[in-house]
């Protein structure tokens, strides 16, 4: 049985624009988040969403409208407190952003989970023992997980001067982590 969706799109018609469209989504979202495994999580979702919504695009606008869903996801992706707390990008020699490494696994064993626990644990206890101007802003940021805007507001700095001390704070953290401070 075939559900005629509200734009008059039977689910075989929907299921051929997943055919046509599944490589390039995949790749807008593989080009933002660098991750397999994630990309092809975030395909999913463009077409799930797409699939719910599909009553507000019209079938000539359907690339350009899932090309925006896909890239919305990865944005949302990039921008998540799981992101943003849990994995923390190494820097190569090139200052190039090199692979992300997990801080945890939630497919891991037990020992694995009990260890990343204490590694997160351990990484909070960093982001605390790091000095002003660093101290506030990556409290608000990595652990109560806040936006550059909120925490802008909030600490009366201009948004530039947060993100820079965020990324200072960053730097000051992965040198803590090689060390193993």
């Amino acid at each position: 049985m075939w559900v005629v969706m509200d734009s008059g799109m039977t689910n075989e018609q929907f299921g051929r624009v997943v055919e046509q469209y599944q490589k390039l989504v995949y790749t807008i979202c593989y080009q933002m988040v660098r991750d397999h495994h994630e990309a092809q999580n975030l395909a999913q979702e463009t077409f799930l969403s797409a699939y719910t919504h599909i009553d507000r695009c019209r079938e000539e606008d359907m690339k350009p409208w899932l090309c925006r869903i896909a890239s919305n996801k990865a944005k949302d992706y990039l921008k998540s407190a799981y992101v943003r707390r849990v994995q923390l990008a190494r820097e190569d020699e090139d200052g190039q952003e090199a692979e992300f490494r997990s801080i945890q696994d939630p497919d891991g064993s037990p020992g694995d989970q009990l260890e990343t626990s204490e590694g997160a644990e351990a990484i909070r206890e960093m982001i605390r023992s790091l000095h002003e101007p660093y101290l506030k802003v990556s409290v608000l940021y990595f652990l109560e997980e806040k936006s550059v805007e909120e925490i802008a507001l909030a600490l009366g700095r201009p948004r530039k001067t947060v993100q820079t001390q965020l990324y200072r704070a960053r730097l000051a953290l992965q040198k803590m982590i090689k060390e193993g401070a």
